[in-house]
């Protein structure tokens, strides 16, 4: 087992990264369907095409399939702007909100491969609070599964990566977290299909709260039930 892989109620941390989609909201239905839409637009298969965008920079999942006369970008302002027009159904992932407020000012952020403004967006819709560090996709050059946004969210909220929980959902950004150095763990509220990981899965929130040791480092926690 990687040191990334080691059991995450073991061990204390100086700080939590979230990704956002998957991982503290529940926003699937509502990018599945604007992705649903252009990918129809574009000739393409939606169920074999869908299971390839989560976790990823738009403009990245667009440049990988190197459709002929597409302009990546301008196609990946379509698809945000699609995105941000439809947050109907976009929900917090069960006891995150709860799970998020209780961790100390400047002890979490957010790392996710949407835009800065989609972000804004959907953490309103789901009344997620906001924390004092969002990495977004105009922060990277290399969106996961490069670990520069994991990298950076340590750095400015003050701590080595190495030190970091990272919450994630899917494999571009479980890979993020190690290449970070970071622990991980994987919320599996929004999976379908189980996921070959050797990382401790969380379904949800419910469950789970964090506290400061006496060393003042975060510790995650069981509740009982």
């Amino acid at each position: 087992m990687s040191l990334s892989a080691r059991p995450v109620f073991d061990r204390s941390f100086s700080a939590f990264l979230f990704d956002m989609d998957g991982t503290i909201i529940n926003s699937i239905a509502a990018t599945e369907r604007v992705w649903s839409r252009w990918a129809l637009k574009h000739g393409l298969d939606v169920a074999t095409f869908l299971p390839t965008m989560h976790g990823k920079r738009g403009i990245d999942t667009i440049t990988n399939l190197s459709l002929p006369g597409v302009d990546p970008l301008a196609e990946a302002k379509e698809v945000e702007q699609g995105e941000m027009d439809d947050v109907d159904g976009v929900v917090p992932i069960a006891g995150a909100i709860a799970f998020l407020s209780a961790i100390p000012a400047g002890r979490w952020g957010i790392v996710t491969s949407a835009p800065v403004k989609l972000a804004h967006r959907r953490l309103a819709a789901a009344g997620i609070p906001l924390p004092s560090v969002i990495i977004t996709a105009e922060d990277v050059t290399r969106g996961k599964p490069a670990p520069d946004g994991y990298i950076l969210g340590a750095k400015r909220l003050g701590f080595d990566p190495t030190d970091c929980l990272v919450f994630e959902d899917v494999p571009a950004g479980i890979l993020a977290g190690e290449g970070a150095g970071a622990d991980v763990a994987v919320i599996t509220a929004t999976h379908h299909h189980s996921i070959e990981t050797s990382h401790p899965l969380l379904k949800c929130y419910e469950g789970v709260t964090s506290e400061v040791d006496a060393d003042g480092k975060l510790r995650l926690l069981r509740t009982a039930g």
